[in-house]
């Protein structure tokens, strides 16, 4: 396994010396069957972080069905496949557009705080948080969306039956699938915490607790059940009957809070996406909670002012203009995000191209700024590292982008016994208390305090990009926990200001900074000199070198259309299995 990981950061590193130039010289894209898992097609595409679930969402389309049909089947699927990150346990964001009605849907179905939660829950008798009480007990789980989420997509705006779409799911569940590499290096890294959990040991492991190995077969009855109660039912499959009430009975005897009435409260809601502009390009995202849409267009609206093209892709001017707007962007989201129906978030001010251009008024373009020195507006005008994302387009010209998560690599390690599926630990992104980081380090305030009823803040960030003339261009998203927004950012980047394509957009190596602590994070690939220079303008640099797959940052899954309605489809090489299923 140390070696596999060691290789595919050098593929990343070596695939990022070659991409660049293969995109600018209308080289062809490279096939899946190479190391970069990309492709082209003309009918449809699904691109994911996991191979079985991508070719589950290619079968639906192969049958005829659009977008929303294939990103429902996927969805499912990578609860399935990929449970440390794919889930109906956890809860998430999807971004849907329409083509005959050219109408952009911003779909959230982000977890809830139980109504038994309040603001200081999760401090003990110090006033300090108590980390594990809210990252690795059920009372850190929030109010699954993930399966509302998807089947009110597919009620109304897919085209087929629910059972049909979640066929593939099924039998992958029910007559099992080829262990694969990545799943086991996840449940032999991850042994302890779910072993603890009776329920997960069972679903995960061997009756002796060995782990199943690459190539074997692995089951998942009890799941099977569960996803035909969904596929027979929808959403009251899940939220009533039976599968409530093993949900429930879990959370009982383990001091979680969700009860029956928090379940059967459970709305979906559809929002007005975000929307703004680039160089012509027109840029639409999700909305608060999620921060990764405010944001992206925050940064989008500084950089703007510089052109980034000229500075040459990860040079050190290029990087360090990068690196400082991010700064000022995650300040922001320090103080001023949260759950709308709870906070009324400045989206429009935080958005204005003219607070964009104070930003970068401040910036010095040769000397980097200490986070000590930046704060978040101090006023405005009025107005899960292991997250998974995929994305999908279809002939119609259609486009889904969705990111979903447990937050933690399984969640906090519980799963439901009796229905197969793991729990999220979402209310860790809630700010436990105002100015205390949470799991992936970042700051927030009252504006993401604990409440009942209310949806933590995120930084998942599903993406559309339209050309200038107006037509569908990209689809994009990653996890990654708090690098979500900026991976987001310099894929975004790289297609607009560069013309990449997607092979090497998400493939070219990627920095991070998120103002505190106060470090940029750089990807392996980026020469000497550049880092050399960096550190000279006072840059905190740290490579992202370690043995481990949370190192990188992000894995973005990207498609774009381009001439002649080809599908090109880009799979983040970052981490293992990631795959690109067209025709």
């Amino acid at each position: 396994m140390q070696m596999l990981r060691q290789l595919a950061i050098v593929l990343v590193a070596a695939w990022a010396t070659v991409a660049p130039a293969l995109a600018q010289d209308n080289a062809p894209i490279i096939t899946y069957e190479t190391q970069f898992h990309s492709t082209l097609a003309r009918n449809g595409m699904v691109v994911s972080r996991e191979y079985y679930a991508s070719e589950a969402g290619l079968e639906i389309l192969k049958a005829g069905g659009n977008a929303v049909d294939a990103a429902v089947a996927t969805g499912f699927a990578l609860a399935v496949t990929l449970p440390q990150a794919g889930n109906i346990g956890g809860g998430g964001f999807m971004m849907i557009y329409l083509k005959d009605e050219d109408k952009v849907i911003a779909l959230d179905y982000r977890e809830i705080a139980p109504k038994a939660a309040f603001r200081d829950m999760y401090l003990d008798g110090a006033g300090n948080v108590d980390k594990e009480s809210v990252r690795f007990s059920l009372k850190g789980t929030g109010v699954p969306g993930t399966v509302m989420g998807l089947t009110q997509a597919l009620s109304k705006y897919g085209t087929m039956p629910l059972d049909q779409v979640m066929a593939p799911a099924i039998r992958l569940a029910e007559q099992g699938f080829a262990m694969t590499w990545g799943f086991n290096d996840t449940l032999t890294e991850y042994k302890a915490r779910l072993q603890a959990d009776p329920a997960a040991r069972k679903f995960f492991y061997k009756a002796d607790g060995s782990v199943y190995q690459e190539g074997e077969l692995f089951q998942q009855p009890v799941l099977a059940r569960t996803l035909k109660e969904i596929a027979a039912r929808g959403a009251d499959g899940f939220y009533k009957g039976w599968v409530a009430d093993a949900l429930v009975d879990t959370m009982e005897k383990g001091g979680g809070l969700i009860t029956h009435e928090d379940l059967e409260g459970y709305v979906a809601r559809e929002r007005e996406p975000l929307v703004g502009t680039y160089r012509g390009f027109k840029v639409v995202t999700m909305p608060p909670p999620s921060s990764g849409g405010v944001h992206l267009i925050e940064m989008l609206n500084v950089l703007e002012n510089w052109d980034m093209r000229s500075y040459g892709h990860n040079s050190a001017a290029y990087i360090h203009r990068l690196t400082e707007t991010m700064k000022y962007a995650y300040a922001d989201r320090s103080k001023y995000l949260g759950d709308p129906d709870f906070f009324q978030v400045p989206v429009q001010a935080l958005t204005d191209k003219a607070y964009a251009k104070t930003i970068f008024d401040r910036i010095d373009p040769n000397k980097a700024t200490p986070s000590k020195d930046i704060a978040p507006a101090p006023s405005l005008p009025m107005e899960s590292r292991q997250t998974t994302h995929f994305s999908v387009m279809d002939k119609f010209g259609n486009m889904v982008a969705n990111t979903y998560t447990l937050n933690y690599t399984y969640g906090n390690g519980k799963a439901v016994m009796g229905a197969g599926f793991l729990l999220n630990n979402e209310m860790d992104d809630f700010s436990a208390k105002p100015g205390v980081p949470n799991g992936f380090g970042l700051l927030g305030g009252e504006a993401n305090a604990v409440e009942a009823g209310k949806r933590p803040l995120s930084s998942m960030t599903p993406t559309f990009i339209f050309k200038p003339n107006g037509e569908p261009y990209v689809a994009t998203g990653s996890p990654g926990g708090s690098t979500i927004i900026t991976t987001v950012l310099q894929v975004v980047l790289n297609t607009m200001d560069f013309g990449y394509n997607p092979a090497a957009a998400v493939s070219v190596p990627r920095i991070h900074h998120q103002w505190f602590p106060d470090r940029l994070y750089m990807e392996p690939g980026l020469s000497v000199d550049t880092r050399r220079v960096l550190a000279a303008m006072g840059h905190n640099i740290k490579i992202n070198s370690e043995d481990s797959w949370d190192q990188v940052l992000g894995a973005s899954q990207t498609l774009m259309r381009g001439p002649g309605d080809i599908i090109m489809g880009g799979a983040d090489p970052r981490r293992p299995g990631a795959h690109a299923a067209g025709f």
